[in-house]
């Protein structure tokens, strides 16, 4: 059963969500407005003896994720636009070589450097894979911070059930604003499930050396496990795929928006409704 509802910015609901997810490994590099989300996980992560790294770059975090990743650590990193940007040749050899973590978004314009107003302008490229090769990964997106935290600790299960990424596609405007969240249970690491696959110990049971890797220089293998990714994302897809709906049967115009745009849609259509107008948002 959740707690009592605390009052949080969006950042820091992310950090404490992950945390009683189960994450043992966080890897970041600072940029605004992600920024309290790494100093939370700074502080309370070390304060629970798990591990925080402040990198050296966004490129050093994501490959610190990756290593984590590898031996079965619940891991995650977080930055912003321009961060995630330099980090996606590293998400494309975790999704080549199946590996699930956890990666944070807290959007903001662009293109560049751009400017650090909220925007959703990464949509295409976190829902298209953002890097070389043909992978995809989860992408889940939340209209406010109660949403952040719940998706948050969601996204844990996705990736590890799945082996893949899961990317957490908010803004700054979810990042910094203040909302009262319910949190959820903090998770007994003891009990979360073994990773057979993982490199280096996973308890006392004998196993075989196990290798993670991307590459694979034999044309025949190679397509194989790209096909058997494919017919993952299309098991998730069937299984996942999901939205809310409002209006929607008895409305001729459609919105279609998500995250903090679709509260503003929202508020369009009562507006439009108040008029006698029939609109539904998707």
């Amino acid at each position: 059963m959740a707690e009592e509802k605390r009052l949080m910015k969006g950042n820091e609901a992310i950090g404490e969500a992950a945390i009683r997810a189960g994450c043992t490994a966080y890897f970041g590099y600072p940029i605004t407005p992600q920024n309290e989300l790494t100093a939370y996980m700074a502080k309370h992560m070390l304060d629970k003896k798990r591990t925080f790294i402040q990198a050296e770059s966004e490129v050093a975090a994501i490959n610190m994720v990756y290593g984590a990743a590898a031996t079965g650590a619940r891991a995650m990193t977080s930055s912003s636009s321009p961060g995630i940007s330099l980090k996606q040749e590293g998400i494309s050899y975790a999704c080549g070589a199946d590996l699930p973590m956890v990666i944070v978004n807290i959007s903001r314009s662009g293109p560049g450097l751009g400017g650090i107003i909220p925007s959703q302008a990464d949509y295409f490229q976190s829902t298209r894979g953002g890097g070389h090769g043909d992978y995809y990964h989860f992408v889940l997106a939340p209209k406010s911070v109660q949403e952040a935290a719940d998706l948050t600790y969601e996204a844990f299960d996705l990736a590890d059930e799945w082996r893949m990424p899961a990317l957490i596609l908010a803004d700054g405007l979810i990042g910094q604003m203040m909302e009262p969240v319910a949190l959820p249970e903090a998770r007994d690491l003891a009990k979360l499930p073994k990773k057979a696959w993982a490199v280096g110990h996973q308890g006392e049971t004998k196993r075989p050396n196990n290798h993670v890797t991307s590459i694979n220089l034999v044309p025949q293998e190679l397509e194989a496990t790209v096909r058997a990714r494919f017919e993952r994302y299309a098991q998730i897809k069937a299984k996942y795929q999901r939205c809310e709906e409002v209006n929607i049967d008895k409305s001729d115009l459609i919105l279609v928006a998500y995250g903090t745009a679709s509260r503003v849609a929202l508020g369009a259509l009562e507006m439009a409704k108040a008029d006698g107008i029939d609109v539904g948002l998707l």
